[in-house]
């Protein structure tokens, strides 16, 4: 190669060795001007970076960067498949009945937040459990502090003392976004430290066939607080904003078992439908004497638009679950094969 580009100077000059021996020569000012910019872009997209500004060496999101997040907002959570870092607040200050059933944090009671990298900046979606009186004055807390409300509403029927669910939306700086829930949760009596260690999955004993219910439901599921747990993420991309939102921010369907003797359990959660699922849903339910608690809205920009029913139940476990796959058999899910 005859010639080599060693350096550029400010004023557009370049050195070069050609045949053994340095000269220089000035590049035309649109030139000098590409390099420069091109050498700022290259910087610029060599290095991600964090929430605090400082470069980070990974494309994911780590333990370490949420660290900040978690002490925010009061409370340390985990990291869900999808790449997102989801913080769960039972409320297990409340006694609740619902159909003659005390419900368990984890059938139907569990508040969670859940923060997304977008870049620098993060999308969080949360759904918070609240008491009535609880309300107004989180609403207003979360407004102050740039967090929106996407919807408010029930999830069950009958329950005492009334339990409503507020779902929440905001996008920015994840510390500060974590830090404007943590001053409105603040106005709850909403528990914010983590609950002494329950006993391993394995170890628990439902007095349920969970193998069973996992052939009946075509799906597998998991223990969690006392509560059998299905969680089924439909077959197509959603996203908000030109985003893809991972089934682990709330858009999986949800179905739990909490047992209540006798190999009956108490049925509650949330089917995530497409608008032409909802009635074809609602007569598979009702066919089978499953209650519909609510229909609603979860989000405000979704696309496809979803629509969340609520339901529940109290009989035979393994009757339930053969009711609650003729639902699943209506929709657009994921297939999975029990384990």
């Amino acid at each position: 190669m005859k010639g080599r580009l060693v350096m550029m100077r400010h004023g557009g000059t370049v050195s070069e060795r050609r045949n053994g021996v340095r000269c220089r020569r000035r590049l035309p000012l649109t030139a000098a001007a590409f390099m420069l910019v091109a050498v700022f872009v290259v910087a610029a997209f060599s290095a991600p970076v964090g929430w605090s500004g400082q470069t980070t060496t990974g494309q994911q999101s780590s333990a370490v960067e949420w660290k900040a997040v978690g002490q925010a907002l009061g409370k340390e959570g985990l990291m869900q498949p999808g790449d997102v870092y989801k913080v769960s607040l039972p409320r297990s200050d409340l006694q609740v009945t619902a159909g003659g059933v005390r419900v368990k944090p984890a059938l139907a009671l569990g508040s969670w937040v859940a923060f997304k990298r977008m870049g620098d900046a993060a999308m969080v979606m949360g759904d918070l459990v609240l008491t009535e009186d609880e309300v107004t004055p989180v609403m207003t807390k979360l407004q102050e502090g740039g967090v929106e409300q996407t919807a408010l509403h029930n999830h069950v029927l009958h329950e005492s003392p009334r339990v409503m669910y507020m779902h929440i939306g905001a996008h920015g700086d994840p510390v500060k976004i974590a830090r404007a829930i943590h001053d409105a949760l603040a106005l709850s009596k909403t528990p914010m430290t983590a609950p002494a260690a329950a006993p391993a999955a394995g170890a628990q004993d439902l007095g349920l066939d969970t193998k069973q219910l996992d052939q009946l439901m075509g799906q597998s599921g998991k223990v969690n607080g006392g509560v059998y747990q299905f969680s089924i993420p439909r077959a197509e991309a959603v996203t908000d904003g030109g985003m893809e939102i991972p089934p682990s921010m709330g858009l999986a369907t949800a179905i739990n078992f909490q047992p209540t003797g006798g190999g009956r359990a108490a049925i509650t959660g949330d089917f995530v439908l497409a608008a032409s699922e909802v009635n074809p849903v609602i007569r598979a339910l009702r066919e089978s004497g499953i209650e519909v608690t609510a229909l609603h809205s979860h989000m405000l920009t979704e696309s496809p638009r979803l629509f969340f029913m609520h339901f529940w139940a109290n009989d035979d476990a393994q009757k339930l679950a053969r009711c609650l796959r003729a639902a699943l058999d209506k929709m657009n899910v994921v297939k999975s094969q029990p384990k």
